[in-house]
């Protein structure tokens, strides 16, 4: 249930009224905290008493003016829910967190980036790139780039390399009358005179991966779907159906697997997350299992990466038991995840969570929670959030600020929109 958060109040006298205008703007700069409201309860009756409606979706951008007494006062509000933890297969969790809608009215956003711990890039679909202010939920559109938004495909991950800073994007686009995804690097925040590192990768209007992660090593990894055609996953000369490592220059390091190649896994049916352990730096990977396909659904995998690894698409499914490709160390079994985005947790709230892997569920409509043995290598415990309460889910990150930062994707055809989507949600505080 929503509940309303009274952040701030601010005041200044009325001798200081023509300088505190437009109070939209004035009112998220001044942080002078007096009081809190934490019943849902309460809340929730002074929403419907005094405005009619229950729950107010002002985000952190805005805030209520009241004028009183020879000065202005100015309120900002924040529309928060309480997030319950589930132990999958047993009961409790994790302490709850308050989720707030930092940014709404997105259209289809798919990956958050972080240029530092105060703004962040957010792809969407049709081609834009926003910056975000991670303190008031400012958004503007940064650029707009070219792709073809058909589908499943778009501008998809995004991934921001230091110094610099320069921006990875990950896009669909046409070529030759056929759908092809391009890893286009640019050198700064303009967006302009991009350099493809990656491509032409083979895409379709389903199945095109998407994903860009720059790992510990310094290097790009990068997920690719199937393109909808199984057989590609396990051919080492196509780059659909993988997951690919290349210096930012767009050259395969030397120690890849397959000399002279990108290929670091094969077997991939529709890999969308990648992220690495905190004490190991292993890597980890989500990957969306059949809807149909010879028969088979579900069986979404979460799955340890090796290089040179073979996960067995399409000739293995789920935990197939098959010693020639490596099994998953987790998978749905008859229930859909359609897991999307992860990363692991160094420094949450709660503590609880320190060192787990989260990952976006769309179908599922949830987040999910891994936590790994001390050898990082098997998990122990899987814990659920958010199901149903805010749809479909694409993306995660921790961000510099410690904050979890979760994408929405309810605008993207397979969802249900709500008011205001789609959006960027905040779990946690941030420090």
């Amino acid at each position: 249930m929503p509940y309303l958060t009274l952040r701030s109040i601010t005041a200044c006298a009325g001798i200081w009224a023509p300088f505190c205008l437009p109070l939209w703007s004035f009112a998220i700069r001044i942080q002078y905290c007096v009081t809190t409201f934490y019943s849902s309860e309460s809340s929730d009756i002074f929403c419907s008493r005094t405005f009619g409606w229950r729950g107010l979706r002002l985000g952190r951008r805005t805030f209520i003016a009241a004028i009183a007494a020879g000065g202005l006062a100015a309120a900002y509000l924040v529309l928060s829910r309480s997030s319950t933890w589930e132990r999958n297969g047993g009961t409790g969790g994790p302490e709850k967190l308050e989720v707030n809608e930092l940014v709404t009215g997105l259209e289809i956003p798919w990956s958050i980036a972080f240029l530092s711990g105060d703004e962040a890039l957010v792809t969407e679909r049709p081609g834009r790139v926003r910056l975000v202010d991670l303190g008031t939920g400012r958004s503007e559109v940064l650029a707009t780039v070219q792709v073809s938004h058909v589908g499943e495909g778009g501008l998809l991950g995004c991934e921001v390399v230091k110094p610099g800073p320069r921006v990875v994007l990950y896009r669909t686009v046409t070529s030759g009358g056929s759908l092809v995804n391009v890893v286009t690097s640019y050198d700064d925040l303009t967006l302009k005179d991009g350099v493809d590192l990656l491509g032409p990768i083979e895409g379709s209007s389903v199945h095109d991966g998407g994903r860009v992660r720059l790992g510990p090593d310094g290097n790009l990894y990068v997920t690719t779907g199937d393109a909808r055609r199984p057989e590609l996953a396990q051919r080492l000369d196509s780059m659909a159906g993988k997951v690919l490592r290349i210096r930012p220059d767009g050259s395969p390091p030397g120690d890849n697997p397959f000399p002279g190649s990108p290929v670091y896994s094969l077997g991939h049916r529709n890999p969308q997350g990648l992220a690495w352990s905190p004490k190991h730096k292993r890597l980890f990977a989500t990957e969306h299992g059949p809807t149909g396909e010879f028969g088979a659904f579900a069986h979404d995998e979460l799955n340890l990466i090796v290089p040179g690894g073979n996960y067995g698409w399409p000739l293995a499914i789920g935990r197939a038991g098959d010693p020639r490709f490596i099994d998953p160390v987790l998978e749905s079994g008859s229930e859909t995840w359609a897991p999307s985005g992860c990363d692991f947790l160094t420094s949450p709230d709660p503590p609880e969570l320190s060192g787990c892997l989260l990952f976006a569920a769309l179908r599922g409509s949830a987040l999910h929670a891994v936590r790994f043995d001390g050898d990082e290598l098997s998990p122990v415990e899987h814990f659920t959030t958010l199901r149903g309460t805010y749809g479909r889910l694409r993306d995660v990150r921790q961000g510099p600020d410690g904050a979890i930062y979760v994408l929405t994707s309810n605008r993207d055809g397979r969802g249900t929109p709500r008011t205001g989507d789609d959006k960027v949600l905040v779990l946690g505080t941030r420090r």
